[in-house]
């Protein structure tokens, strides 16, 4: 597996990475503990350093995973983890924002605890909180930097104005953001702020939330614990609109002899050298195919083939419910 520097820092990953949240969270029950384990270390055996996850994932399950399935790989792999999220003492879901210092400062207790680690990789805060400033926030990070229980801090989500003031109180190593063929909104202004500043990006959902495999059609049925079934872009008929954008990629993916999803993911790796994108999965053959996707070349003649087709086609439906699209881009 090639590795990738993020940004301006001497973090150095995986091209690609894996996002974890899935195996405990959000795309329906929670996956068997031991297969995912196995599925964690299937991925480090086939050069994966990189690992994403967060607090609010499970919630605390996500992180306890990971620091079972990566304590044998200590000082091998990069975990990245998140705080900002308010924890619901009955139990029930964290929809309230907390980027408060001192709060910063209990979460990253409690996940060095639950990772089983002496400091925290990559440090991001999960969405930007409108009560805190960005400034006390990076403070407050760079507090725990020095501290040396962290080592790199990032944001996910934030919109350029934000990542610009944070970076100048502690400089940001990375920015997590949706950015796939599915959703391109970065390219607008958060990709050249990056670009200009030389901080790596890390795209989360970068096969659509599984829409771009060509595996979810109109007649996909979600379980109720599957939070795409609140995704607008989800519902049959969006669905059934969309499903240009799939059978353009299939068309490409035919031409190479490869997938859908490995043109969706050789496309971002090749946009710029600081982008790492975290495809989850559950599933090892799916891992497999993904991992494909840093070995195919695209020539700048393709990629400008791929993105003059799908320009051509627009898709259907807000890419969050309306509390969550609140929290974006901030």
């Amino acid at each position: 597996m090639q590795k990738r520097r993020l940004g301006n820092s001497n973090l150095e990953v995986s091209a690609l990475g894996l996002g974890c949240m899935g195996m405990s969270w959000s795309y329906g029950p929670p996956k068997d503990k031991p297969e995912m384990i196995a599925l964690i270390r299937a991925a480090v055996e086939r050069g994966v350093t990189f690992f994403d996850t967060a607090e609010v994932y499970g919630p605390y399950t996500n992180e306890e995973l990971l620091g079972e399935a990566l304590e044998p790989f200590r000082g091998q792999v990069v975990i990245a983890t998140k705080f900002g999220w308010e924890g619901d003492p009955n139990g029930g879901r964290w929809t309230a924002l907390n980027s408060r210092p001192e709060h910063i400062r209990q979460v990253a207790e409690g996940s060095l605890k639950r990772l089983g680690v002496e400091a925290i990789d990559l440090f991001y805060q999960h969405r930007v909180d409108p009560n805190v400033a960005i400034e006390e926030v990076a403070g407050a990070v760079k507090d725990l930097i020095r501290q040396g229980k962290v080592k790199h801090f990032g944001l996910s989500e934030a919109g350029a104005a934000t990542v610009r003031r944070a970076h100048a109180v502690q400089p940001v190593t990375a920015l997590q953001s949706e950015y796939s063929l599915w959703w391109r909104q970065p390219e607008e202004e958060v990709l050249p702020t990056l670009e200009e500043l030389r901080i790596g990006f890390v795209p989360f959902s970068p096969l659509g939330k599984g829409f771009l495999t060509g595996k979810i059609t109109a007649d996909t049925k979600f379980e109720s614990t599957d939070f795409r079934s609140t995704v607008p872009r989800f519902n049959a008929e969006n669905r059934q609109s969309n499903q240009a954008l799939v059978d353009l990629l299939g068309r490409f993916a035919e031409q190479k002899k490869v997938t859908s999803a490995q043109i969706a993911l050789s496309w971002l790796l090749a946009k710029k050298p600081w982008i790492v994108p975290i495809p989850g999965t559950t599933k090892l053959a799916r891992l497999e195919e993904n991992l494909g996707a840093a070995d195919i070349e695209l020539t700048a003649e393709d990629l400008r083939a791929i993105e003059a087709a799908s320009s051509q086609i627009h898709l259907e439906g807000a890419r969050y419910p309306e509390f969550h699209e609140k929290l974006v881009g901030r």
